[in-house]
């Protein structure tokens, strides 16, 4: 306790009022209060090294940081969980952001304050990332506005949530390996995931036939009838695919001149074998963990081409201004009700837990929604 006797005072306070009286003493600076102000705290999924997400993700409380003159303060409203997150969190991904990380490539925020010198986004816009690594699994953060796009605040929150990563590499890949026409086909594998889904939609916006591959599983008619009413044309299974009656589903179905391959494997070799002459694989994804495997007399007799496409790559390849026009493109799509999120499941951030094993389980059809 503090004891000053000889000044009659007993508190500090009541020593700087004997010392300086009201006449004499000056008010602090409001920034003075600012820096002895106690930092606010916000939750994070954090990781401090690469391995099983289950294992090495932690709910942790974070610094929020002080806002620059080129920030922008963003309270995070929802975020997925995709395969490309839990891949870097793995550590085998093409990019990997400096340990410990905040999880998450994708979501969507709301601008609570910006810095001096920002002019592209005021409180109350929704924003979005401009690349992967910002780390948006978290209740706040303080971002360079740089990092940030700007989205339409009446779009459904979960299509904004997840607009950044799917339906980009969808629309890219329709749009940029052949040229397609009203009525030509489109095959993929894996098309009840979140790419698949954005394809089967933009495709069908396009004027585009696809057809679509699937695992075999017990409700197989119920993922069928989701995925028509998206738009799909053709549902067929991978077993199905490699059946001699495909020859004759060919006869009445124009062969697709472009293949869209996220599993490898076996499954990527079916879609090659159906590829009309002069046509081209894209490959985004290896959920089979199992390399490409291509038939040396379809390259040469029917004259394929395989080609990768990772976004991160085109985004490093275009200019961000050219990013904006694809988000405002698909935006667009949105608002025409051409493009809906796919199927999701929403759990609070402190049910990361079950969140993170529900989007590594087999045949899962719902995307996992982190909501802040």
């Amino acid at each position: 306790m503090w004891v000053c006797g000889a000044l009659g005072a007993r508190t500090p306070a009541q020593l700087r009022r004997r010392l300086f009286p009201a006449s004499r003493r000056r008010r602090p600076a409001a920034a003075a209060f600012s820096a002895s102000a106690e930092p606010s705290r916000v939750r994070a999924l954090v990781y401090e090294h690469h391995g099983d997400p289950a294992k090495v993700v932690e709910l942790r409380s974070l610094e929020l940081a002080a806002v620059g003159g080129s920030d922008v303060h963003v309270k995070m409203l929802a975020a997925p969980v995709n395969p490309s997150d839990v891949n870097m969190i793995r550590g085998n991904y093409g990019l990997l952001p400096k340990l410990p990380a905040v999880g998450g490539n994708e979501g969507v925020g709301q601008v609570v304050a910006v810095g001096s010198s920002v002019t592209g986004v005021k409180p109350g816009d929704w924003v979005i990332p401009a690349n992967a690594g910002l780390g948006t699994w978290r209740t706040e953060a303080v971002f360079s506005e740089e990092a940030l796009i700007s989205v339409p605040s009446d779009i459904p929150l979960q299509s904004a949530a997840t607009l950044g990563v799917n339906p980009c590499t969808a629309y890219r890949m329709l749009m940029d390996f052949e040229r397609l026409r009203p009525g030509d086909s489109v095959i993929q594998n894996a098309s009840n995931s979140g790419v698949g889904q954005a394809v089967i939609q933009i495709a069908a916006a396009l004027g585009l036939r696809t057809i679509n591959v699937v695992r075999d599983r017990p409700d197989i008619q119920k993922l069928t009838d989701r995925l028509k009413n998206l738009g799909a044309h053709h549902v067929v299974t991978e077993e199905e695919l490699r059946k001699h009656e495909m020859k004759n589903f060919f006869k009445d179905v124009p062969q697709p001149q472009l293949a869209l391959n996220c599993v490898g494997g076996k499954s990527s070799t079916e879609l090659l074998r159906h590829l009309a002459p002069g046509g081209t694989m894209v490959t985004y994804g290896g959920m089979a963990k199992q390399p490409v495997i291509a038939s040396v007399s379809l390259l040469i007799f029917k004259d394929l081409k395989l080609r990768g496409f990772w976004l991160s790559q085109w985004k490093k390849d275009h200019s961000p201004d050219q990013f904006k026009e694809l988000i405002l493109t698909l935006c667009d799509l949105i608002h025409r009700g051409q493009l809906t999120a796919p199927a999701c499941s929403e759990a609070p951030l402190q049910d990361y837990q079950r969140a993170l094993e529900a989007s590594m389980q087999p045949f899962v059809s719902s995307k996992q929604i982190l909501t802040m």
